[in-house]
């Protein structure tokens, strides 16, 4: 039985170099200014939105708030009664709301939903972020002898590379200058004004200090402030939108596939399980294969750019290794290549990514979606992709325990 067509009406992203506490902003209020921004750029009537889904992972201890759906109540008076619920799956949170709300129309219950991801997470020191940070993970017993719980995590996935394939640091150094230098092109970047040496990509101490093993200060995501919406109609309603506007509905961009799979949540698990199999994590691969098969997709040539995890430059690695380019272990080749640069084969975050762009962990799969909508209508400005027709997001929530993809793209 096909699929039924959920479409994308439009959305908004913040501002994520913002620091909401400095400027006086509140959570509800990064939620309410999201929202709100969100339907005007989009031209949808408040009253028009039949469900709300958000997604946010730690909003109880970064802020002390939770219940986030009781927001959309104060947002508007045309919402105050909407349904709403709040979705939970560590990094991977934005693509969760993303695949209820399609579920949502899918079976019709609703015609259209207003998506929002949202993280508040720079009110606090480094440090305590770090610990609030940790229950992405098996808290009680993963890597509970370090404050650096991810880049000690990620500092393993680079051990693991190294020992099954060998793995060179100047090809992680390559990921991060290009992420860092895409996200200059991207104004809601948050690292789009940072300025950088010819030693900032290298292993000097100075410029590239080492937070832990071979994790060094330009191989780490963001910290981030942010919040982005995107909504979500069924054909009926993209058909009643596409009409009201004058424009054809296959102007209007669908999400053409998608995939969700789940690994055991210790990391030592899973590298248990793939211990005689050539990749890593043969889940991911599976995930890519059913989002292209759902989306009719037969290879990645028609896919012209990719949005991805890049939560630590070894994470981009990894998703290159698992997208089947190259054999396991050689996803170098594309990065000599210049394979995944803007002007390449296949571009991988053009927006800055993680990286680059900023990491509010609740908003980063819905980001990620709203990237893949602007390229595909041309909307990018400065970092649109070239004839972007097709576009591929891969977000993932702890040690890739959940992992999600989406294909988006138009008729």
């Amino acid at each position: 039985m096909a699929a039924k067509r959920i479409y994308i009406l439009g959305g908004y992203q913040s501002d994520f170099a913002k620091n909401c506490t400095r400027e006086r902003q509140s959570l509800f209020d990064l939620f309410s200014d999201t929202v709100n921004k969100g339907l005007t750029s989009a031209q949808i009537d408040p009253k028009d939105i039949d469900v709300g889904h958000v997604s946010n992972f730690v909003g109880e201890l970064f802020s002390g708030q939770a219940h986030l759906g009781g927001f959309f109540g104060h947002v508007d008076p045309a919402l105050t009664y909407l349904p709403a619920s709040r979705h939970e799956a560590a990094c991977a949170s934005g693509s969760m709301a993303l695949l209820a709300a399609m579920a949502d129309l899918e079976s019709e219950r609703y015609d259209t939903a207003c998506v929002l991801g949202i993280e508040l997470m720079r009110n606090v020191t480094g440090k305590q972020a770090a610990e609030y940070l940790r229950p992405a993970a098996w808290a009680e017993k993963e890597w509970c002898d370090t404050p650096y719980v991810w880049p000690c995590a990620f500092d393993q996935l680079i051990q693991q590379y190294d020992t099954r394939y060998g793995i060179n640091h100047d090809h992680l150094n390559a990921i991060a200058q290009k992420n860092y230098l895409n996200a200059r092109n991207n104004p809601n970047a948050q690292t789009r004004n940072w300025t950088f040496n010819e030693n900032s990509f290298t292993t000097d101490e100075t410029e590239n200090p080492t937070v832990i093993g071979n994790i060094h200060r330009q191989d780490c995501g963001q910290i981030s402030d942010g919040a982005a919406v995107v909504f979500l109609a069924n054909e009926k309603r993209a058909k009643a939108y596409a009409d009201k506007r004058n424009i054809s509905l296959d102007e209007i961009p669908y999400i053409k596939g998608w995939g969700h799979i789940n690994a055991p949540m210790l990391f030592s698990e899973k590298m248990n399980l793939s211990s005689s199999n050539p990749l890593l994590f043969p889940h991911i691969q599976k995930l890519f294969k059913q989002t292209l098969a759902r989306a009719n997709i037969n290879s990645l040539d028609s896919i012209q750019g990719l949005e991805v995890h890049d939560c630590f430059t070894i994470t981009e690695y990894m998703i290159l290794d698992h997208l089947g380019l190259y054999p396991p272990g050689q996803a170098w080749k594309a990065i000599e290549a210049g394979v995944t640069a803007p002007g390449g084969k296949l571009p991988i975050n053009m927006s800055g990514g993680l990286i680059g762009g900023g990491h509010p962990v609740g908003a980063t799969g819905i980001r990620m979606a709203l990237d893949a909508y602007k390229q595909v209508t041309g909307t990018a400005g400065n970092y649109q992709i070239d004839n972007a027709k097709n576009i591929m997001t891969f977000n993932l929530g702890g040690s890739t325990t959940t992992c999600a993809s989406v294909v988006i793209g138009k008729s």
